[in-house]
């Protein structure tokens, strides 16, 4: 659904404010119920891989109440395909031009013009697989960590509320310390 406001057709989803909410044991179920749902979607196009990442996939952190998910594809040759089959399950392709991340192609899934989703597509091979998963598992064997993300989390979303990209940037230097230490 688009904002009647905004000339450009921008989606409402697409300036959301940032809202971290307290731990929900149901991020877990939904991470799985989405991930088993992206896997019947994705398998035709080579999908063998889907991981539950980010906050939600960590217990007893604070978050977005956003689901991130990753899947590791073959070649990102299909991309038009893929987004044209996600996109009657409520998947928006948003195109690497505006997502700025060349190393992957970005979906959010959108119900009632909220984000409830994201996918992070990577091909096969790609770096990032690899830290993505360091940083989430580290996070779930280390409650110190936790804390301080949630300390930085709940600053940076109040300081970056109306700006998704400034917070995810903002998060990088902790970010790479949980990975690189």
């Amino acid at each position: 659904m688009v904002n009647s406001d905004d000339h450009n057709n921008i989606p409402v989803w697409a300036f959301e404010a940032i809202e971290i909410k307290k731990p929900n044991a149901m991020w877990k179920n939904k991470g799985i119920q989405e991930r088993e749902e992206l896997y019947i979607l994705l398998s035709p196009f080579g999908v063998k891989q889907i991981e539950h990442i980010g906050s939600t996939a960590i217990p007893n952190l604070p978050a977005k109440p956003i689901i991130d998910l990753m899947a590791s594809i073959p070649s990102l040759e299909q991309i038009n395909k893929i987004a044209e089959h996600l996109l009657s399950n409520d998947w928006h392709y948003v195109p690497p031009e505006l997502d700025k991340k060349p190393w992957r192609r970005f979906f959010v899934k959108v119900k009632k013009d909220k984000r409830v989703a994201h996918l992070h597509l990577l091909q096969e091979g790609e770096e990032r697989w690899e830290k993505q998963l360091i940083f989430r598992n580290k996070l779930r064997t280390n409650p110190h960590l936790v804390e301080e993300y949630a300390n930085l989390k709940s600053r940076l979303a109040q300081e970056f509320n109306k700006n998704r990209e400034e917070y995810t940037e903002a998060k990088t230097d902790f970010i790479n310390k949980v990975i690189f230490n």
